[in-house]
């Protein structure tokens, strides 16, 4: 965490300001890393179900986001029939980088560096709560689905195996 230290710092500074509106959702900040759905379950005494996972893709060249629970696979096919594109791919770390301004492990659904088309899978609501990466592998967001869709403007989809 030592050499990207003030990346993160920037980029959960972002993070909280983008919350400002929302002050009953705080941030909390972990001594372990959270990079992975895994890693992040243990951190928060939870199940790997209840981390969720924000992706980068790319759907016929465009970059999207996709939110979904951290103990599913992403199923591109019926993802890319749902919203009508011929061919998902996942973004590489530079182009997720550059799109979003937050490291994979630390990819936040908002305060994002382009502005760019959220998917909420349909299995973030098999749980009153779920916990997004605020911006770095370091921490987690209690957030409801509801509360997902309303700070990410995000869209509801089928897009899990």
């Amino acid at each position: 965490m030592e050499e990207h230290a003030e990346e993160y710092e920037a980029s959960l500074k972002r993070v909280q300001e983008s919350l400002q509106a929302y002050p009953e959702l705080e941030i909390k900040i972990l001594p372990g890393s959270t990079h992975t759905a895994e890693l992040a379950a243990q951190a928060l005494g939870t199940t790997p179900g209840q981390i969720a996972k924000t992706l980068c893709f790319l759907a016929d060249g465009k970059p999207i986001l996709i939110v979904a629970c951290g103990d599913k696979k992403i199923d591109t096919k019926k993802w890319g029939r749902a919203i009508e594109a011929k061919k998902i791919k996942m973004a590489d770390a530079e182009t997720v980088m550059q799109i979003t301004g937050f490291a994979p492990g630390g990819v936040c659904p908002f305060a994002l560096r382009q502005q760019v088309s959220v998917y909420l899978d349909n299995s973030l609501k098999e749980y009153d709560i779920t916990f997004i990466a605020a911006g770095t592998p370091h921490s987690a967001l209690p957030i409801s689905a509801e509360m997902l869709e309303k700070v990410t403007g995000g869209i509801w989809v089928e897009a899990t195996k």
